[in-house]
């Protein structure tokens, strides 16, 4: 797909972050826009910002865990649209704790969105994209989908299991020579809400000595990559048909330190851990001196 211009999109978690940025970048582009989230006030300001770009907008509220509703809204797209002919699936959310610390429950809530909620929308759009005789899966991973980090294990579950079904799905479409393609996205450190949005056990705060609060900020320092950097490069990925999109240098770093050293990469994520630990422990020791 060289040409965004006159085209349909339809983006789940459109009410914030990367989600936001690609609708206002397709819309620069002439792309219709079907924009979807959980939170009802964030996808009324996105709706907002692309107002008055000459293109059509509607938006639904919309929780993609829930298999109804996701296939439901594939088809109000097509009533509403005519036809579509991307499906961006970046709805995600984040949830720290050790294995032995989180729930089941935990990892079905953190399950249901990150992974069902790409699938649902794959399986729910991928026939209507072909019915347009155009179209292209976009599915949003993380460069945890690339490599695993302690206390990240829902996450990094979630993850790994969208790039596996995407890699799958690519060589399926090409295999049946479909009309469709698809990429696989893994953006490095993007500066969201999703740290502070997130979920986080008992089990995390004790291992590394933070709270969720801090834990947050200081994960937050390794956001280095705008949202709208992230989307222009995700768009300018699928005009090239690339099977998998790395965002930001971090991402690539990662990549590669995976490829050189597949298991020895654990064994800085467990060193950053520790430091973490030794920091919050000094931080804690001042602020005691401090009140004396």
């Amino acid at each position: 797909m060289k040409d965004f211009n006159n085209k349909v999109a339809a983006i789940t978690g459109a009410g914030s972050g990367i989600g936001r940025a690609l609708a206002v970048n397709l819309a620069r582009a002439g792309c219709h826009l079907a924009l979807s989230d959980v939170n009802a006030e964030g996808l009324q300001q996105t709706a907002e910002q692309v107002h008055g770009s000459g293109v059509n907008v509607t938006t639904t509220v919309l929780d993609v865990s829930d298999q109804a509703a996701v296939y439901a809204w594939a088809d109000q797209v097509v009533a509403d649209h005519g036809r579509v002919n991307l499906i961006f699936n970046n709805a995600g959310v984040a949830l720290s704790g050790t294995v032995a610390g989180l729930s089941l429950e935990d990892y079905d809530w953190i399950m249901g969105i990150n992974f069902n909620g790409v699938l649902y929308g794959t399986k729910a759009f991928l026939p209507h994209l072909e019915a347009a005789g155009e179209g292209h899966v976009i599915n949003i991973s993380s460069v945890f989908g690339l490599a695993a980090q302690p206390l990240m294990s829902g996450y990094n579950a979630a993850k790994f299991a969208v790039r596996g079904l995407t890699e799958s799905l690519r060589q399926d479409l090409e295999v049946s020579q479909s009309c469709v393609s698809c990429s696989c996205v893994h953006p490095g450190g993007i500066k969201t809400n999703i740290a502070r949005d997130s979920r986080s056990s008992d089990s995390a705060q004790k291992l590394t000595g933070q709270n969720a609060e801090e834990a947050a900020k200081e994960f937050e320092k390794l956001f280095i990559t705008t949202p709208d950097k992230a989307a222009r490069v995700i768009l300018k990925g699928v005009q090239k048909n690339s099977r998998r999109i790395l965002i930001g240098p971090d991402a690539r770093v990662l990549d590669w330190m995976v490829r050189l050293f597949p298991t020895a990469y654990q064994k800085l994520f467990i060193r950053m851990i520790e430091l973490s630990r030794k920091k919050a422990g000094r931080k804690k020791h001042i602020r005691a001196q401090d009140c004396r």
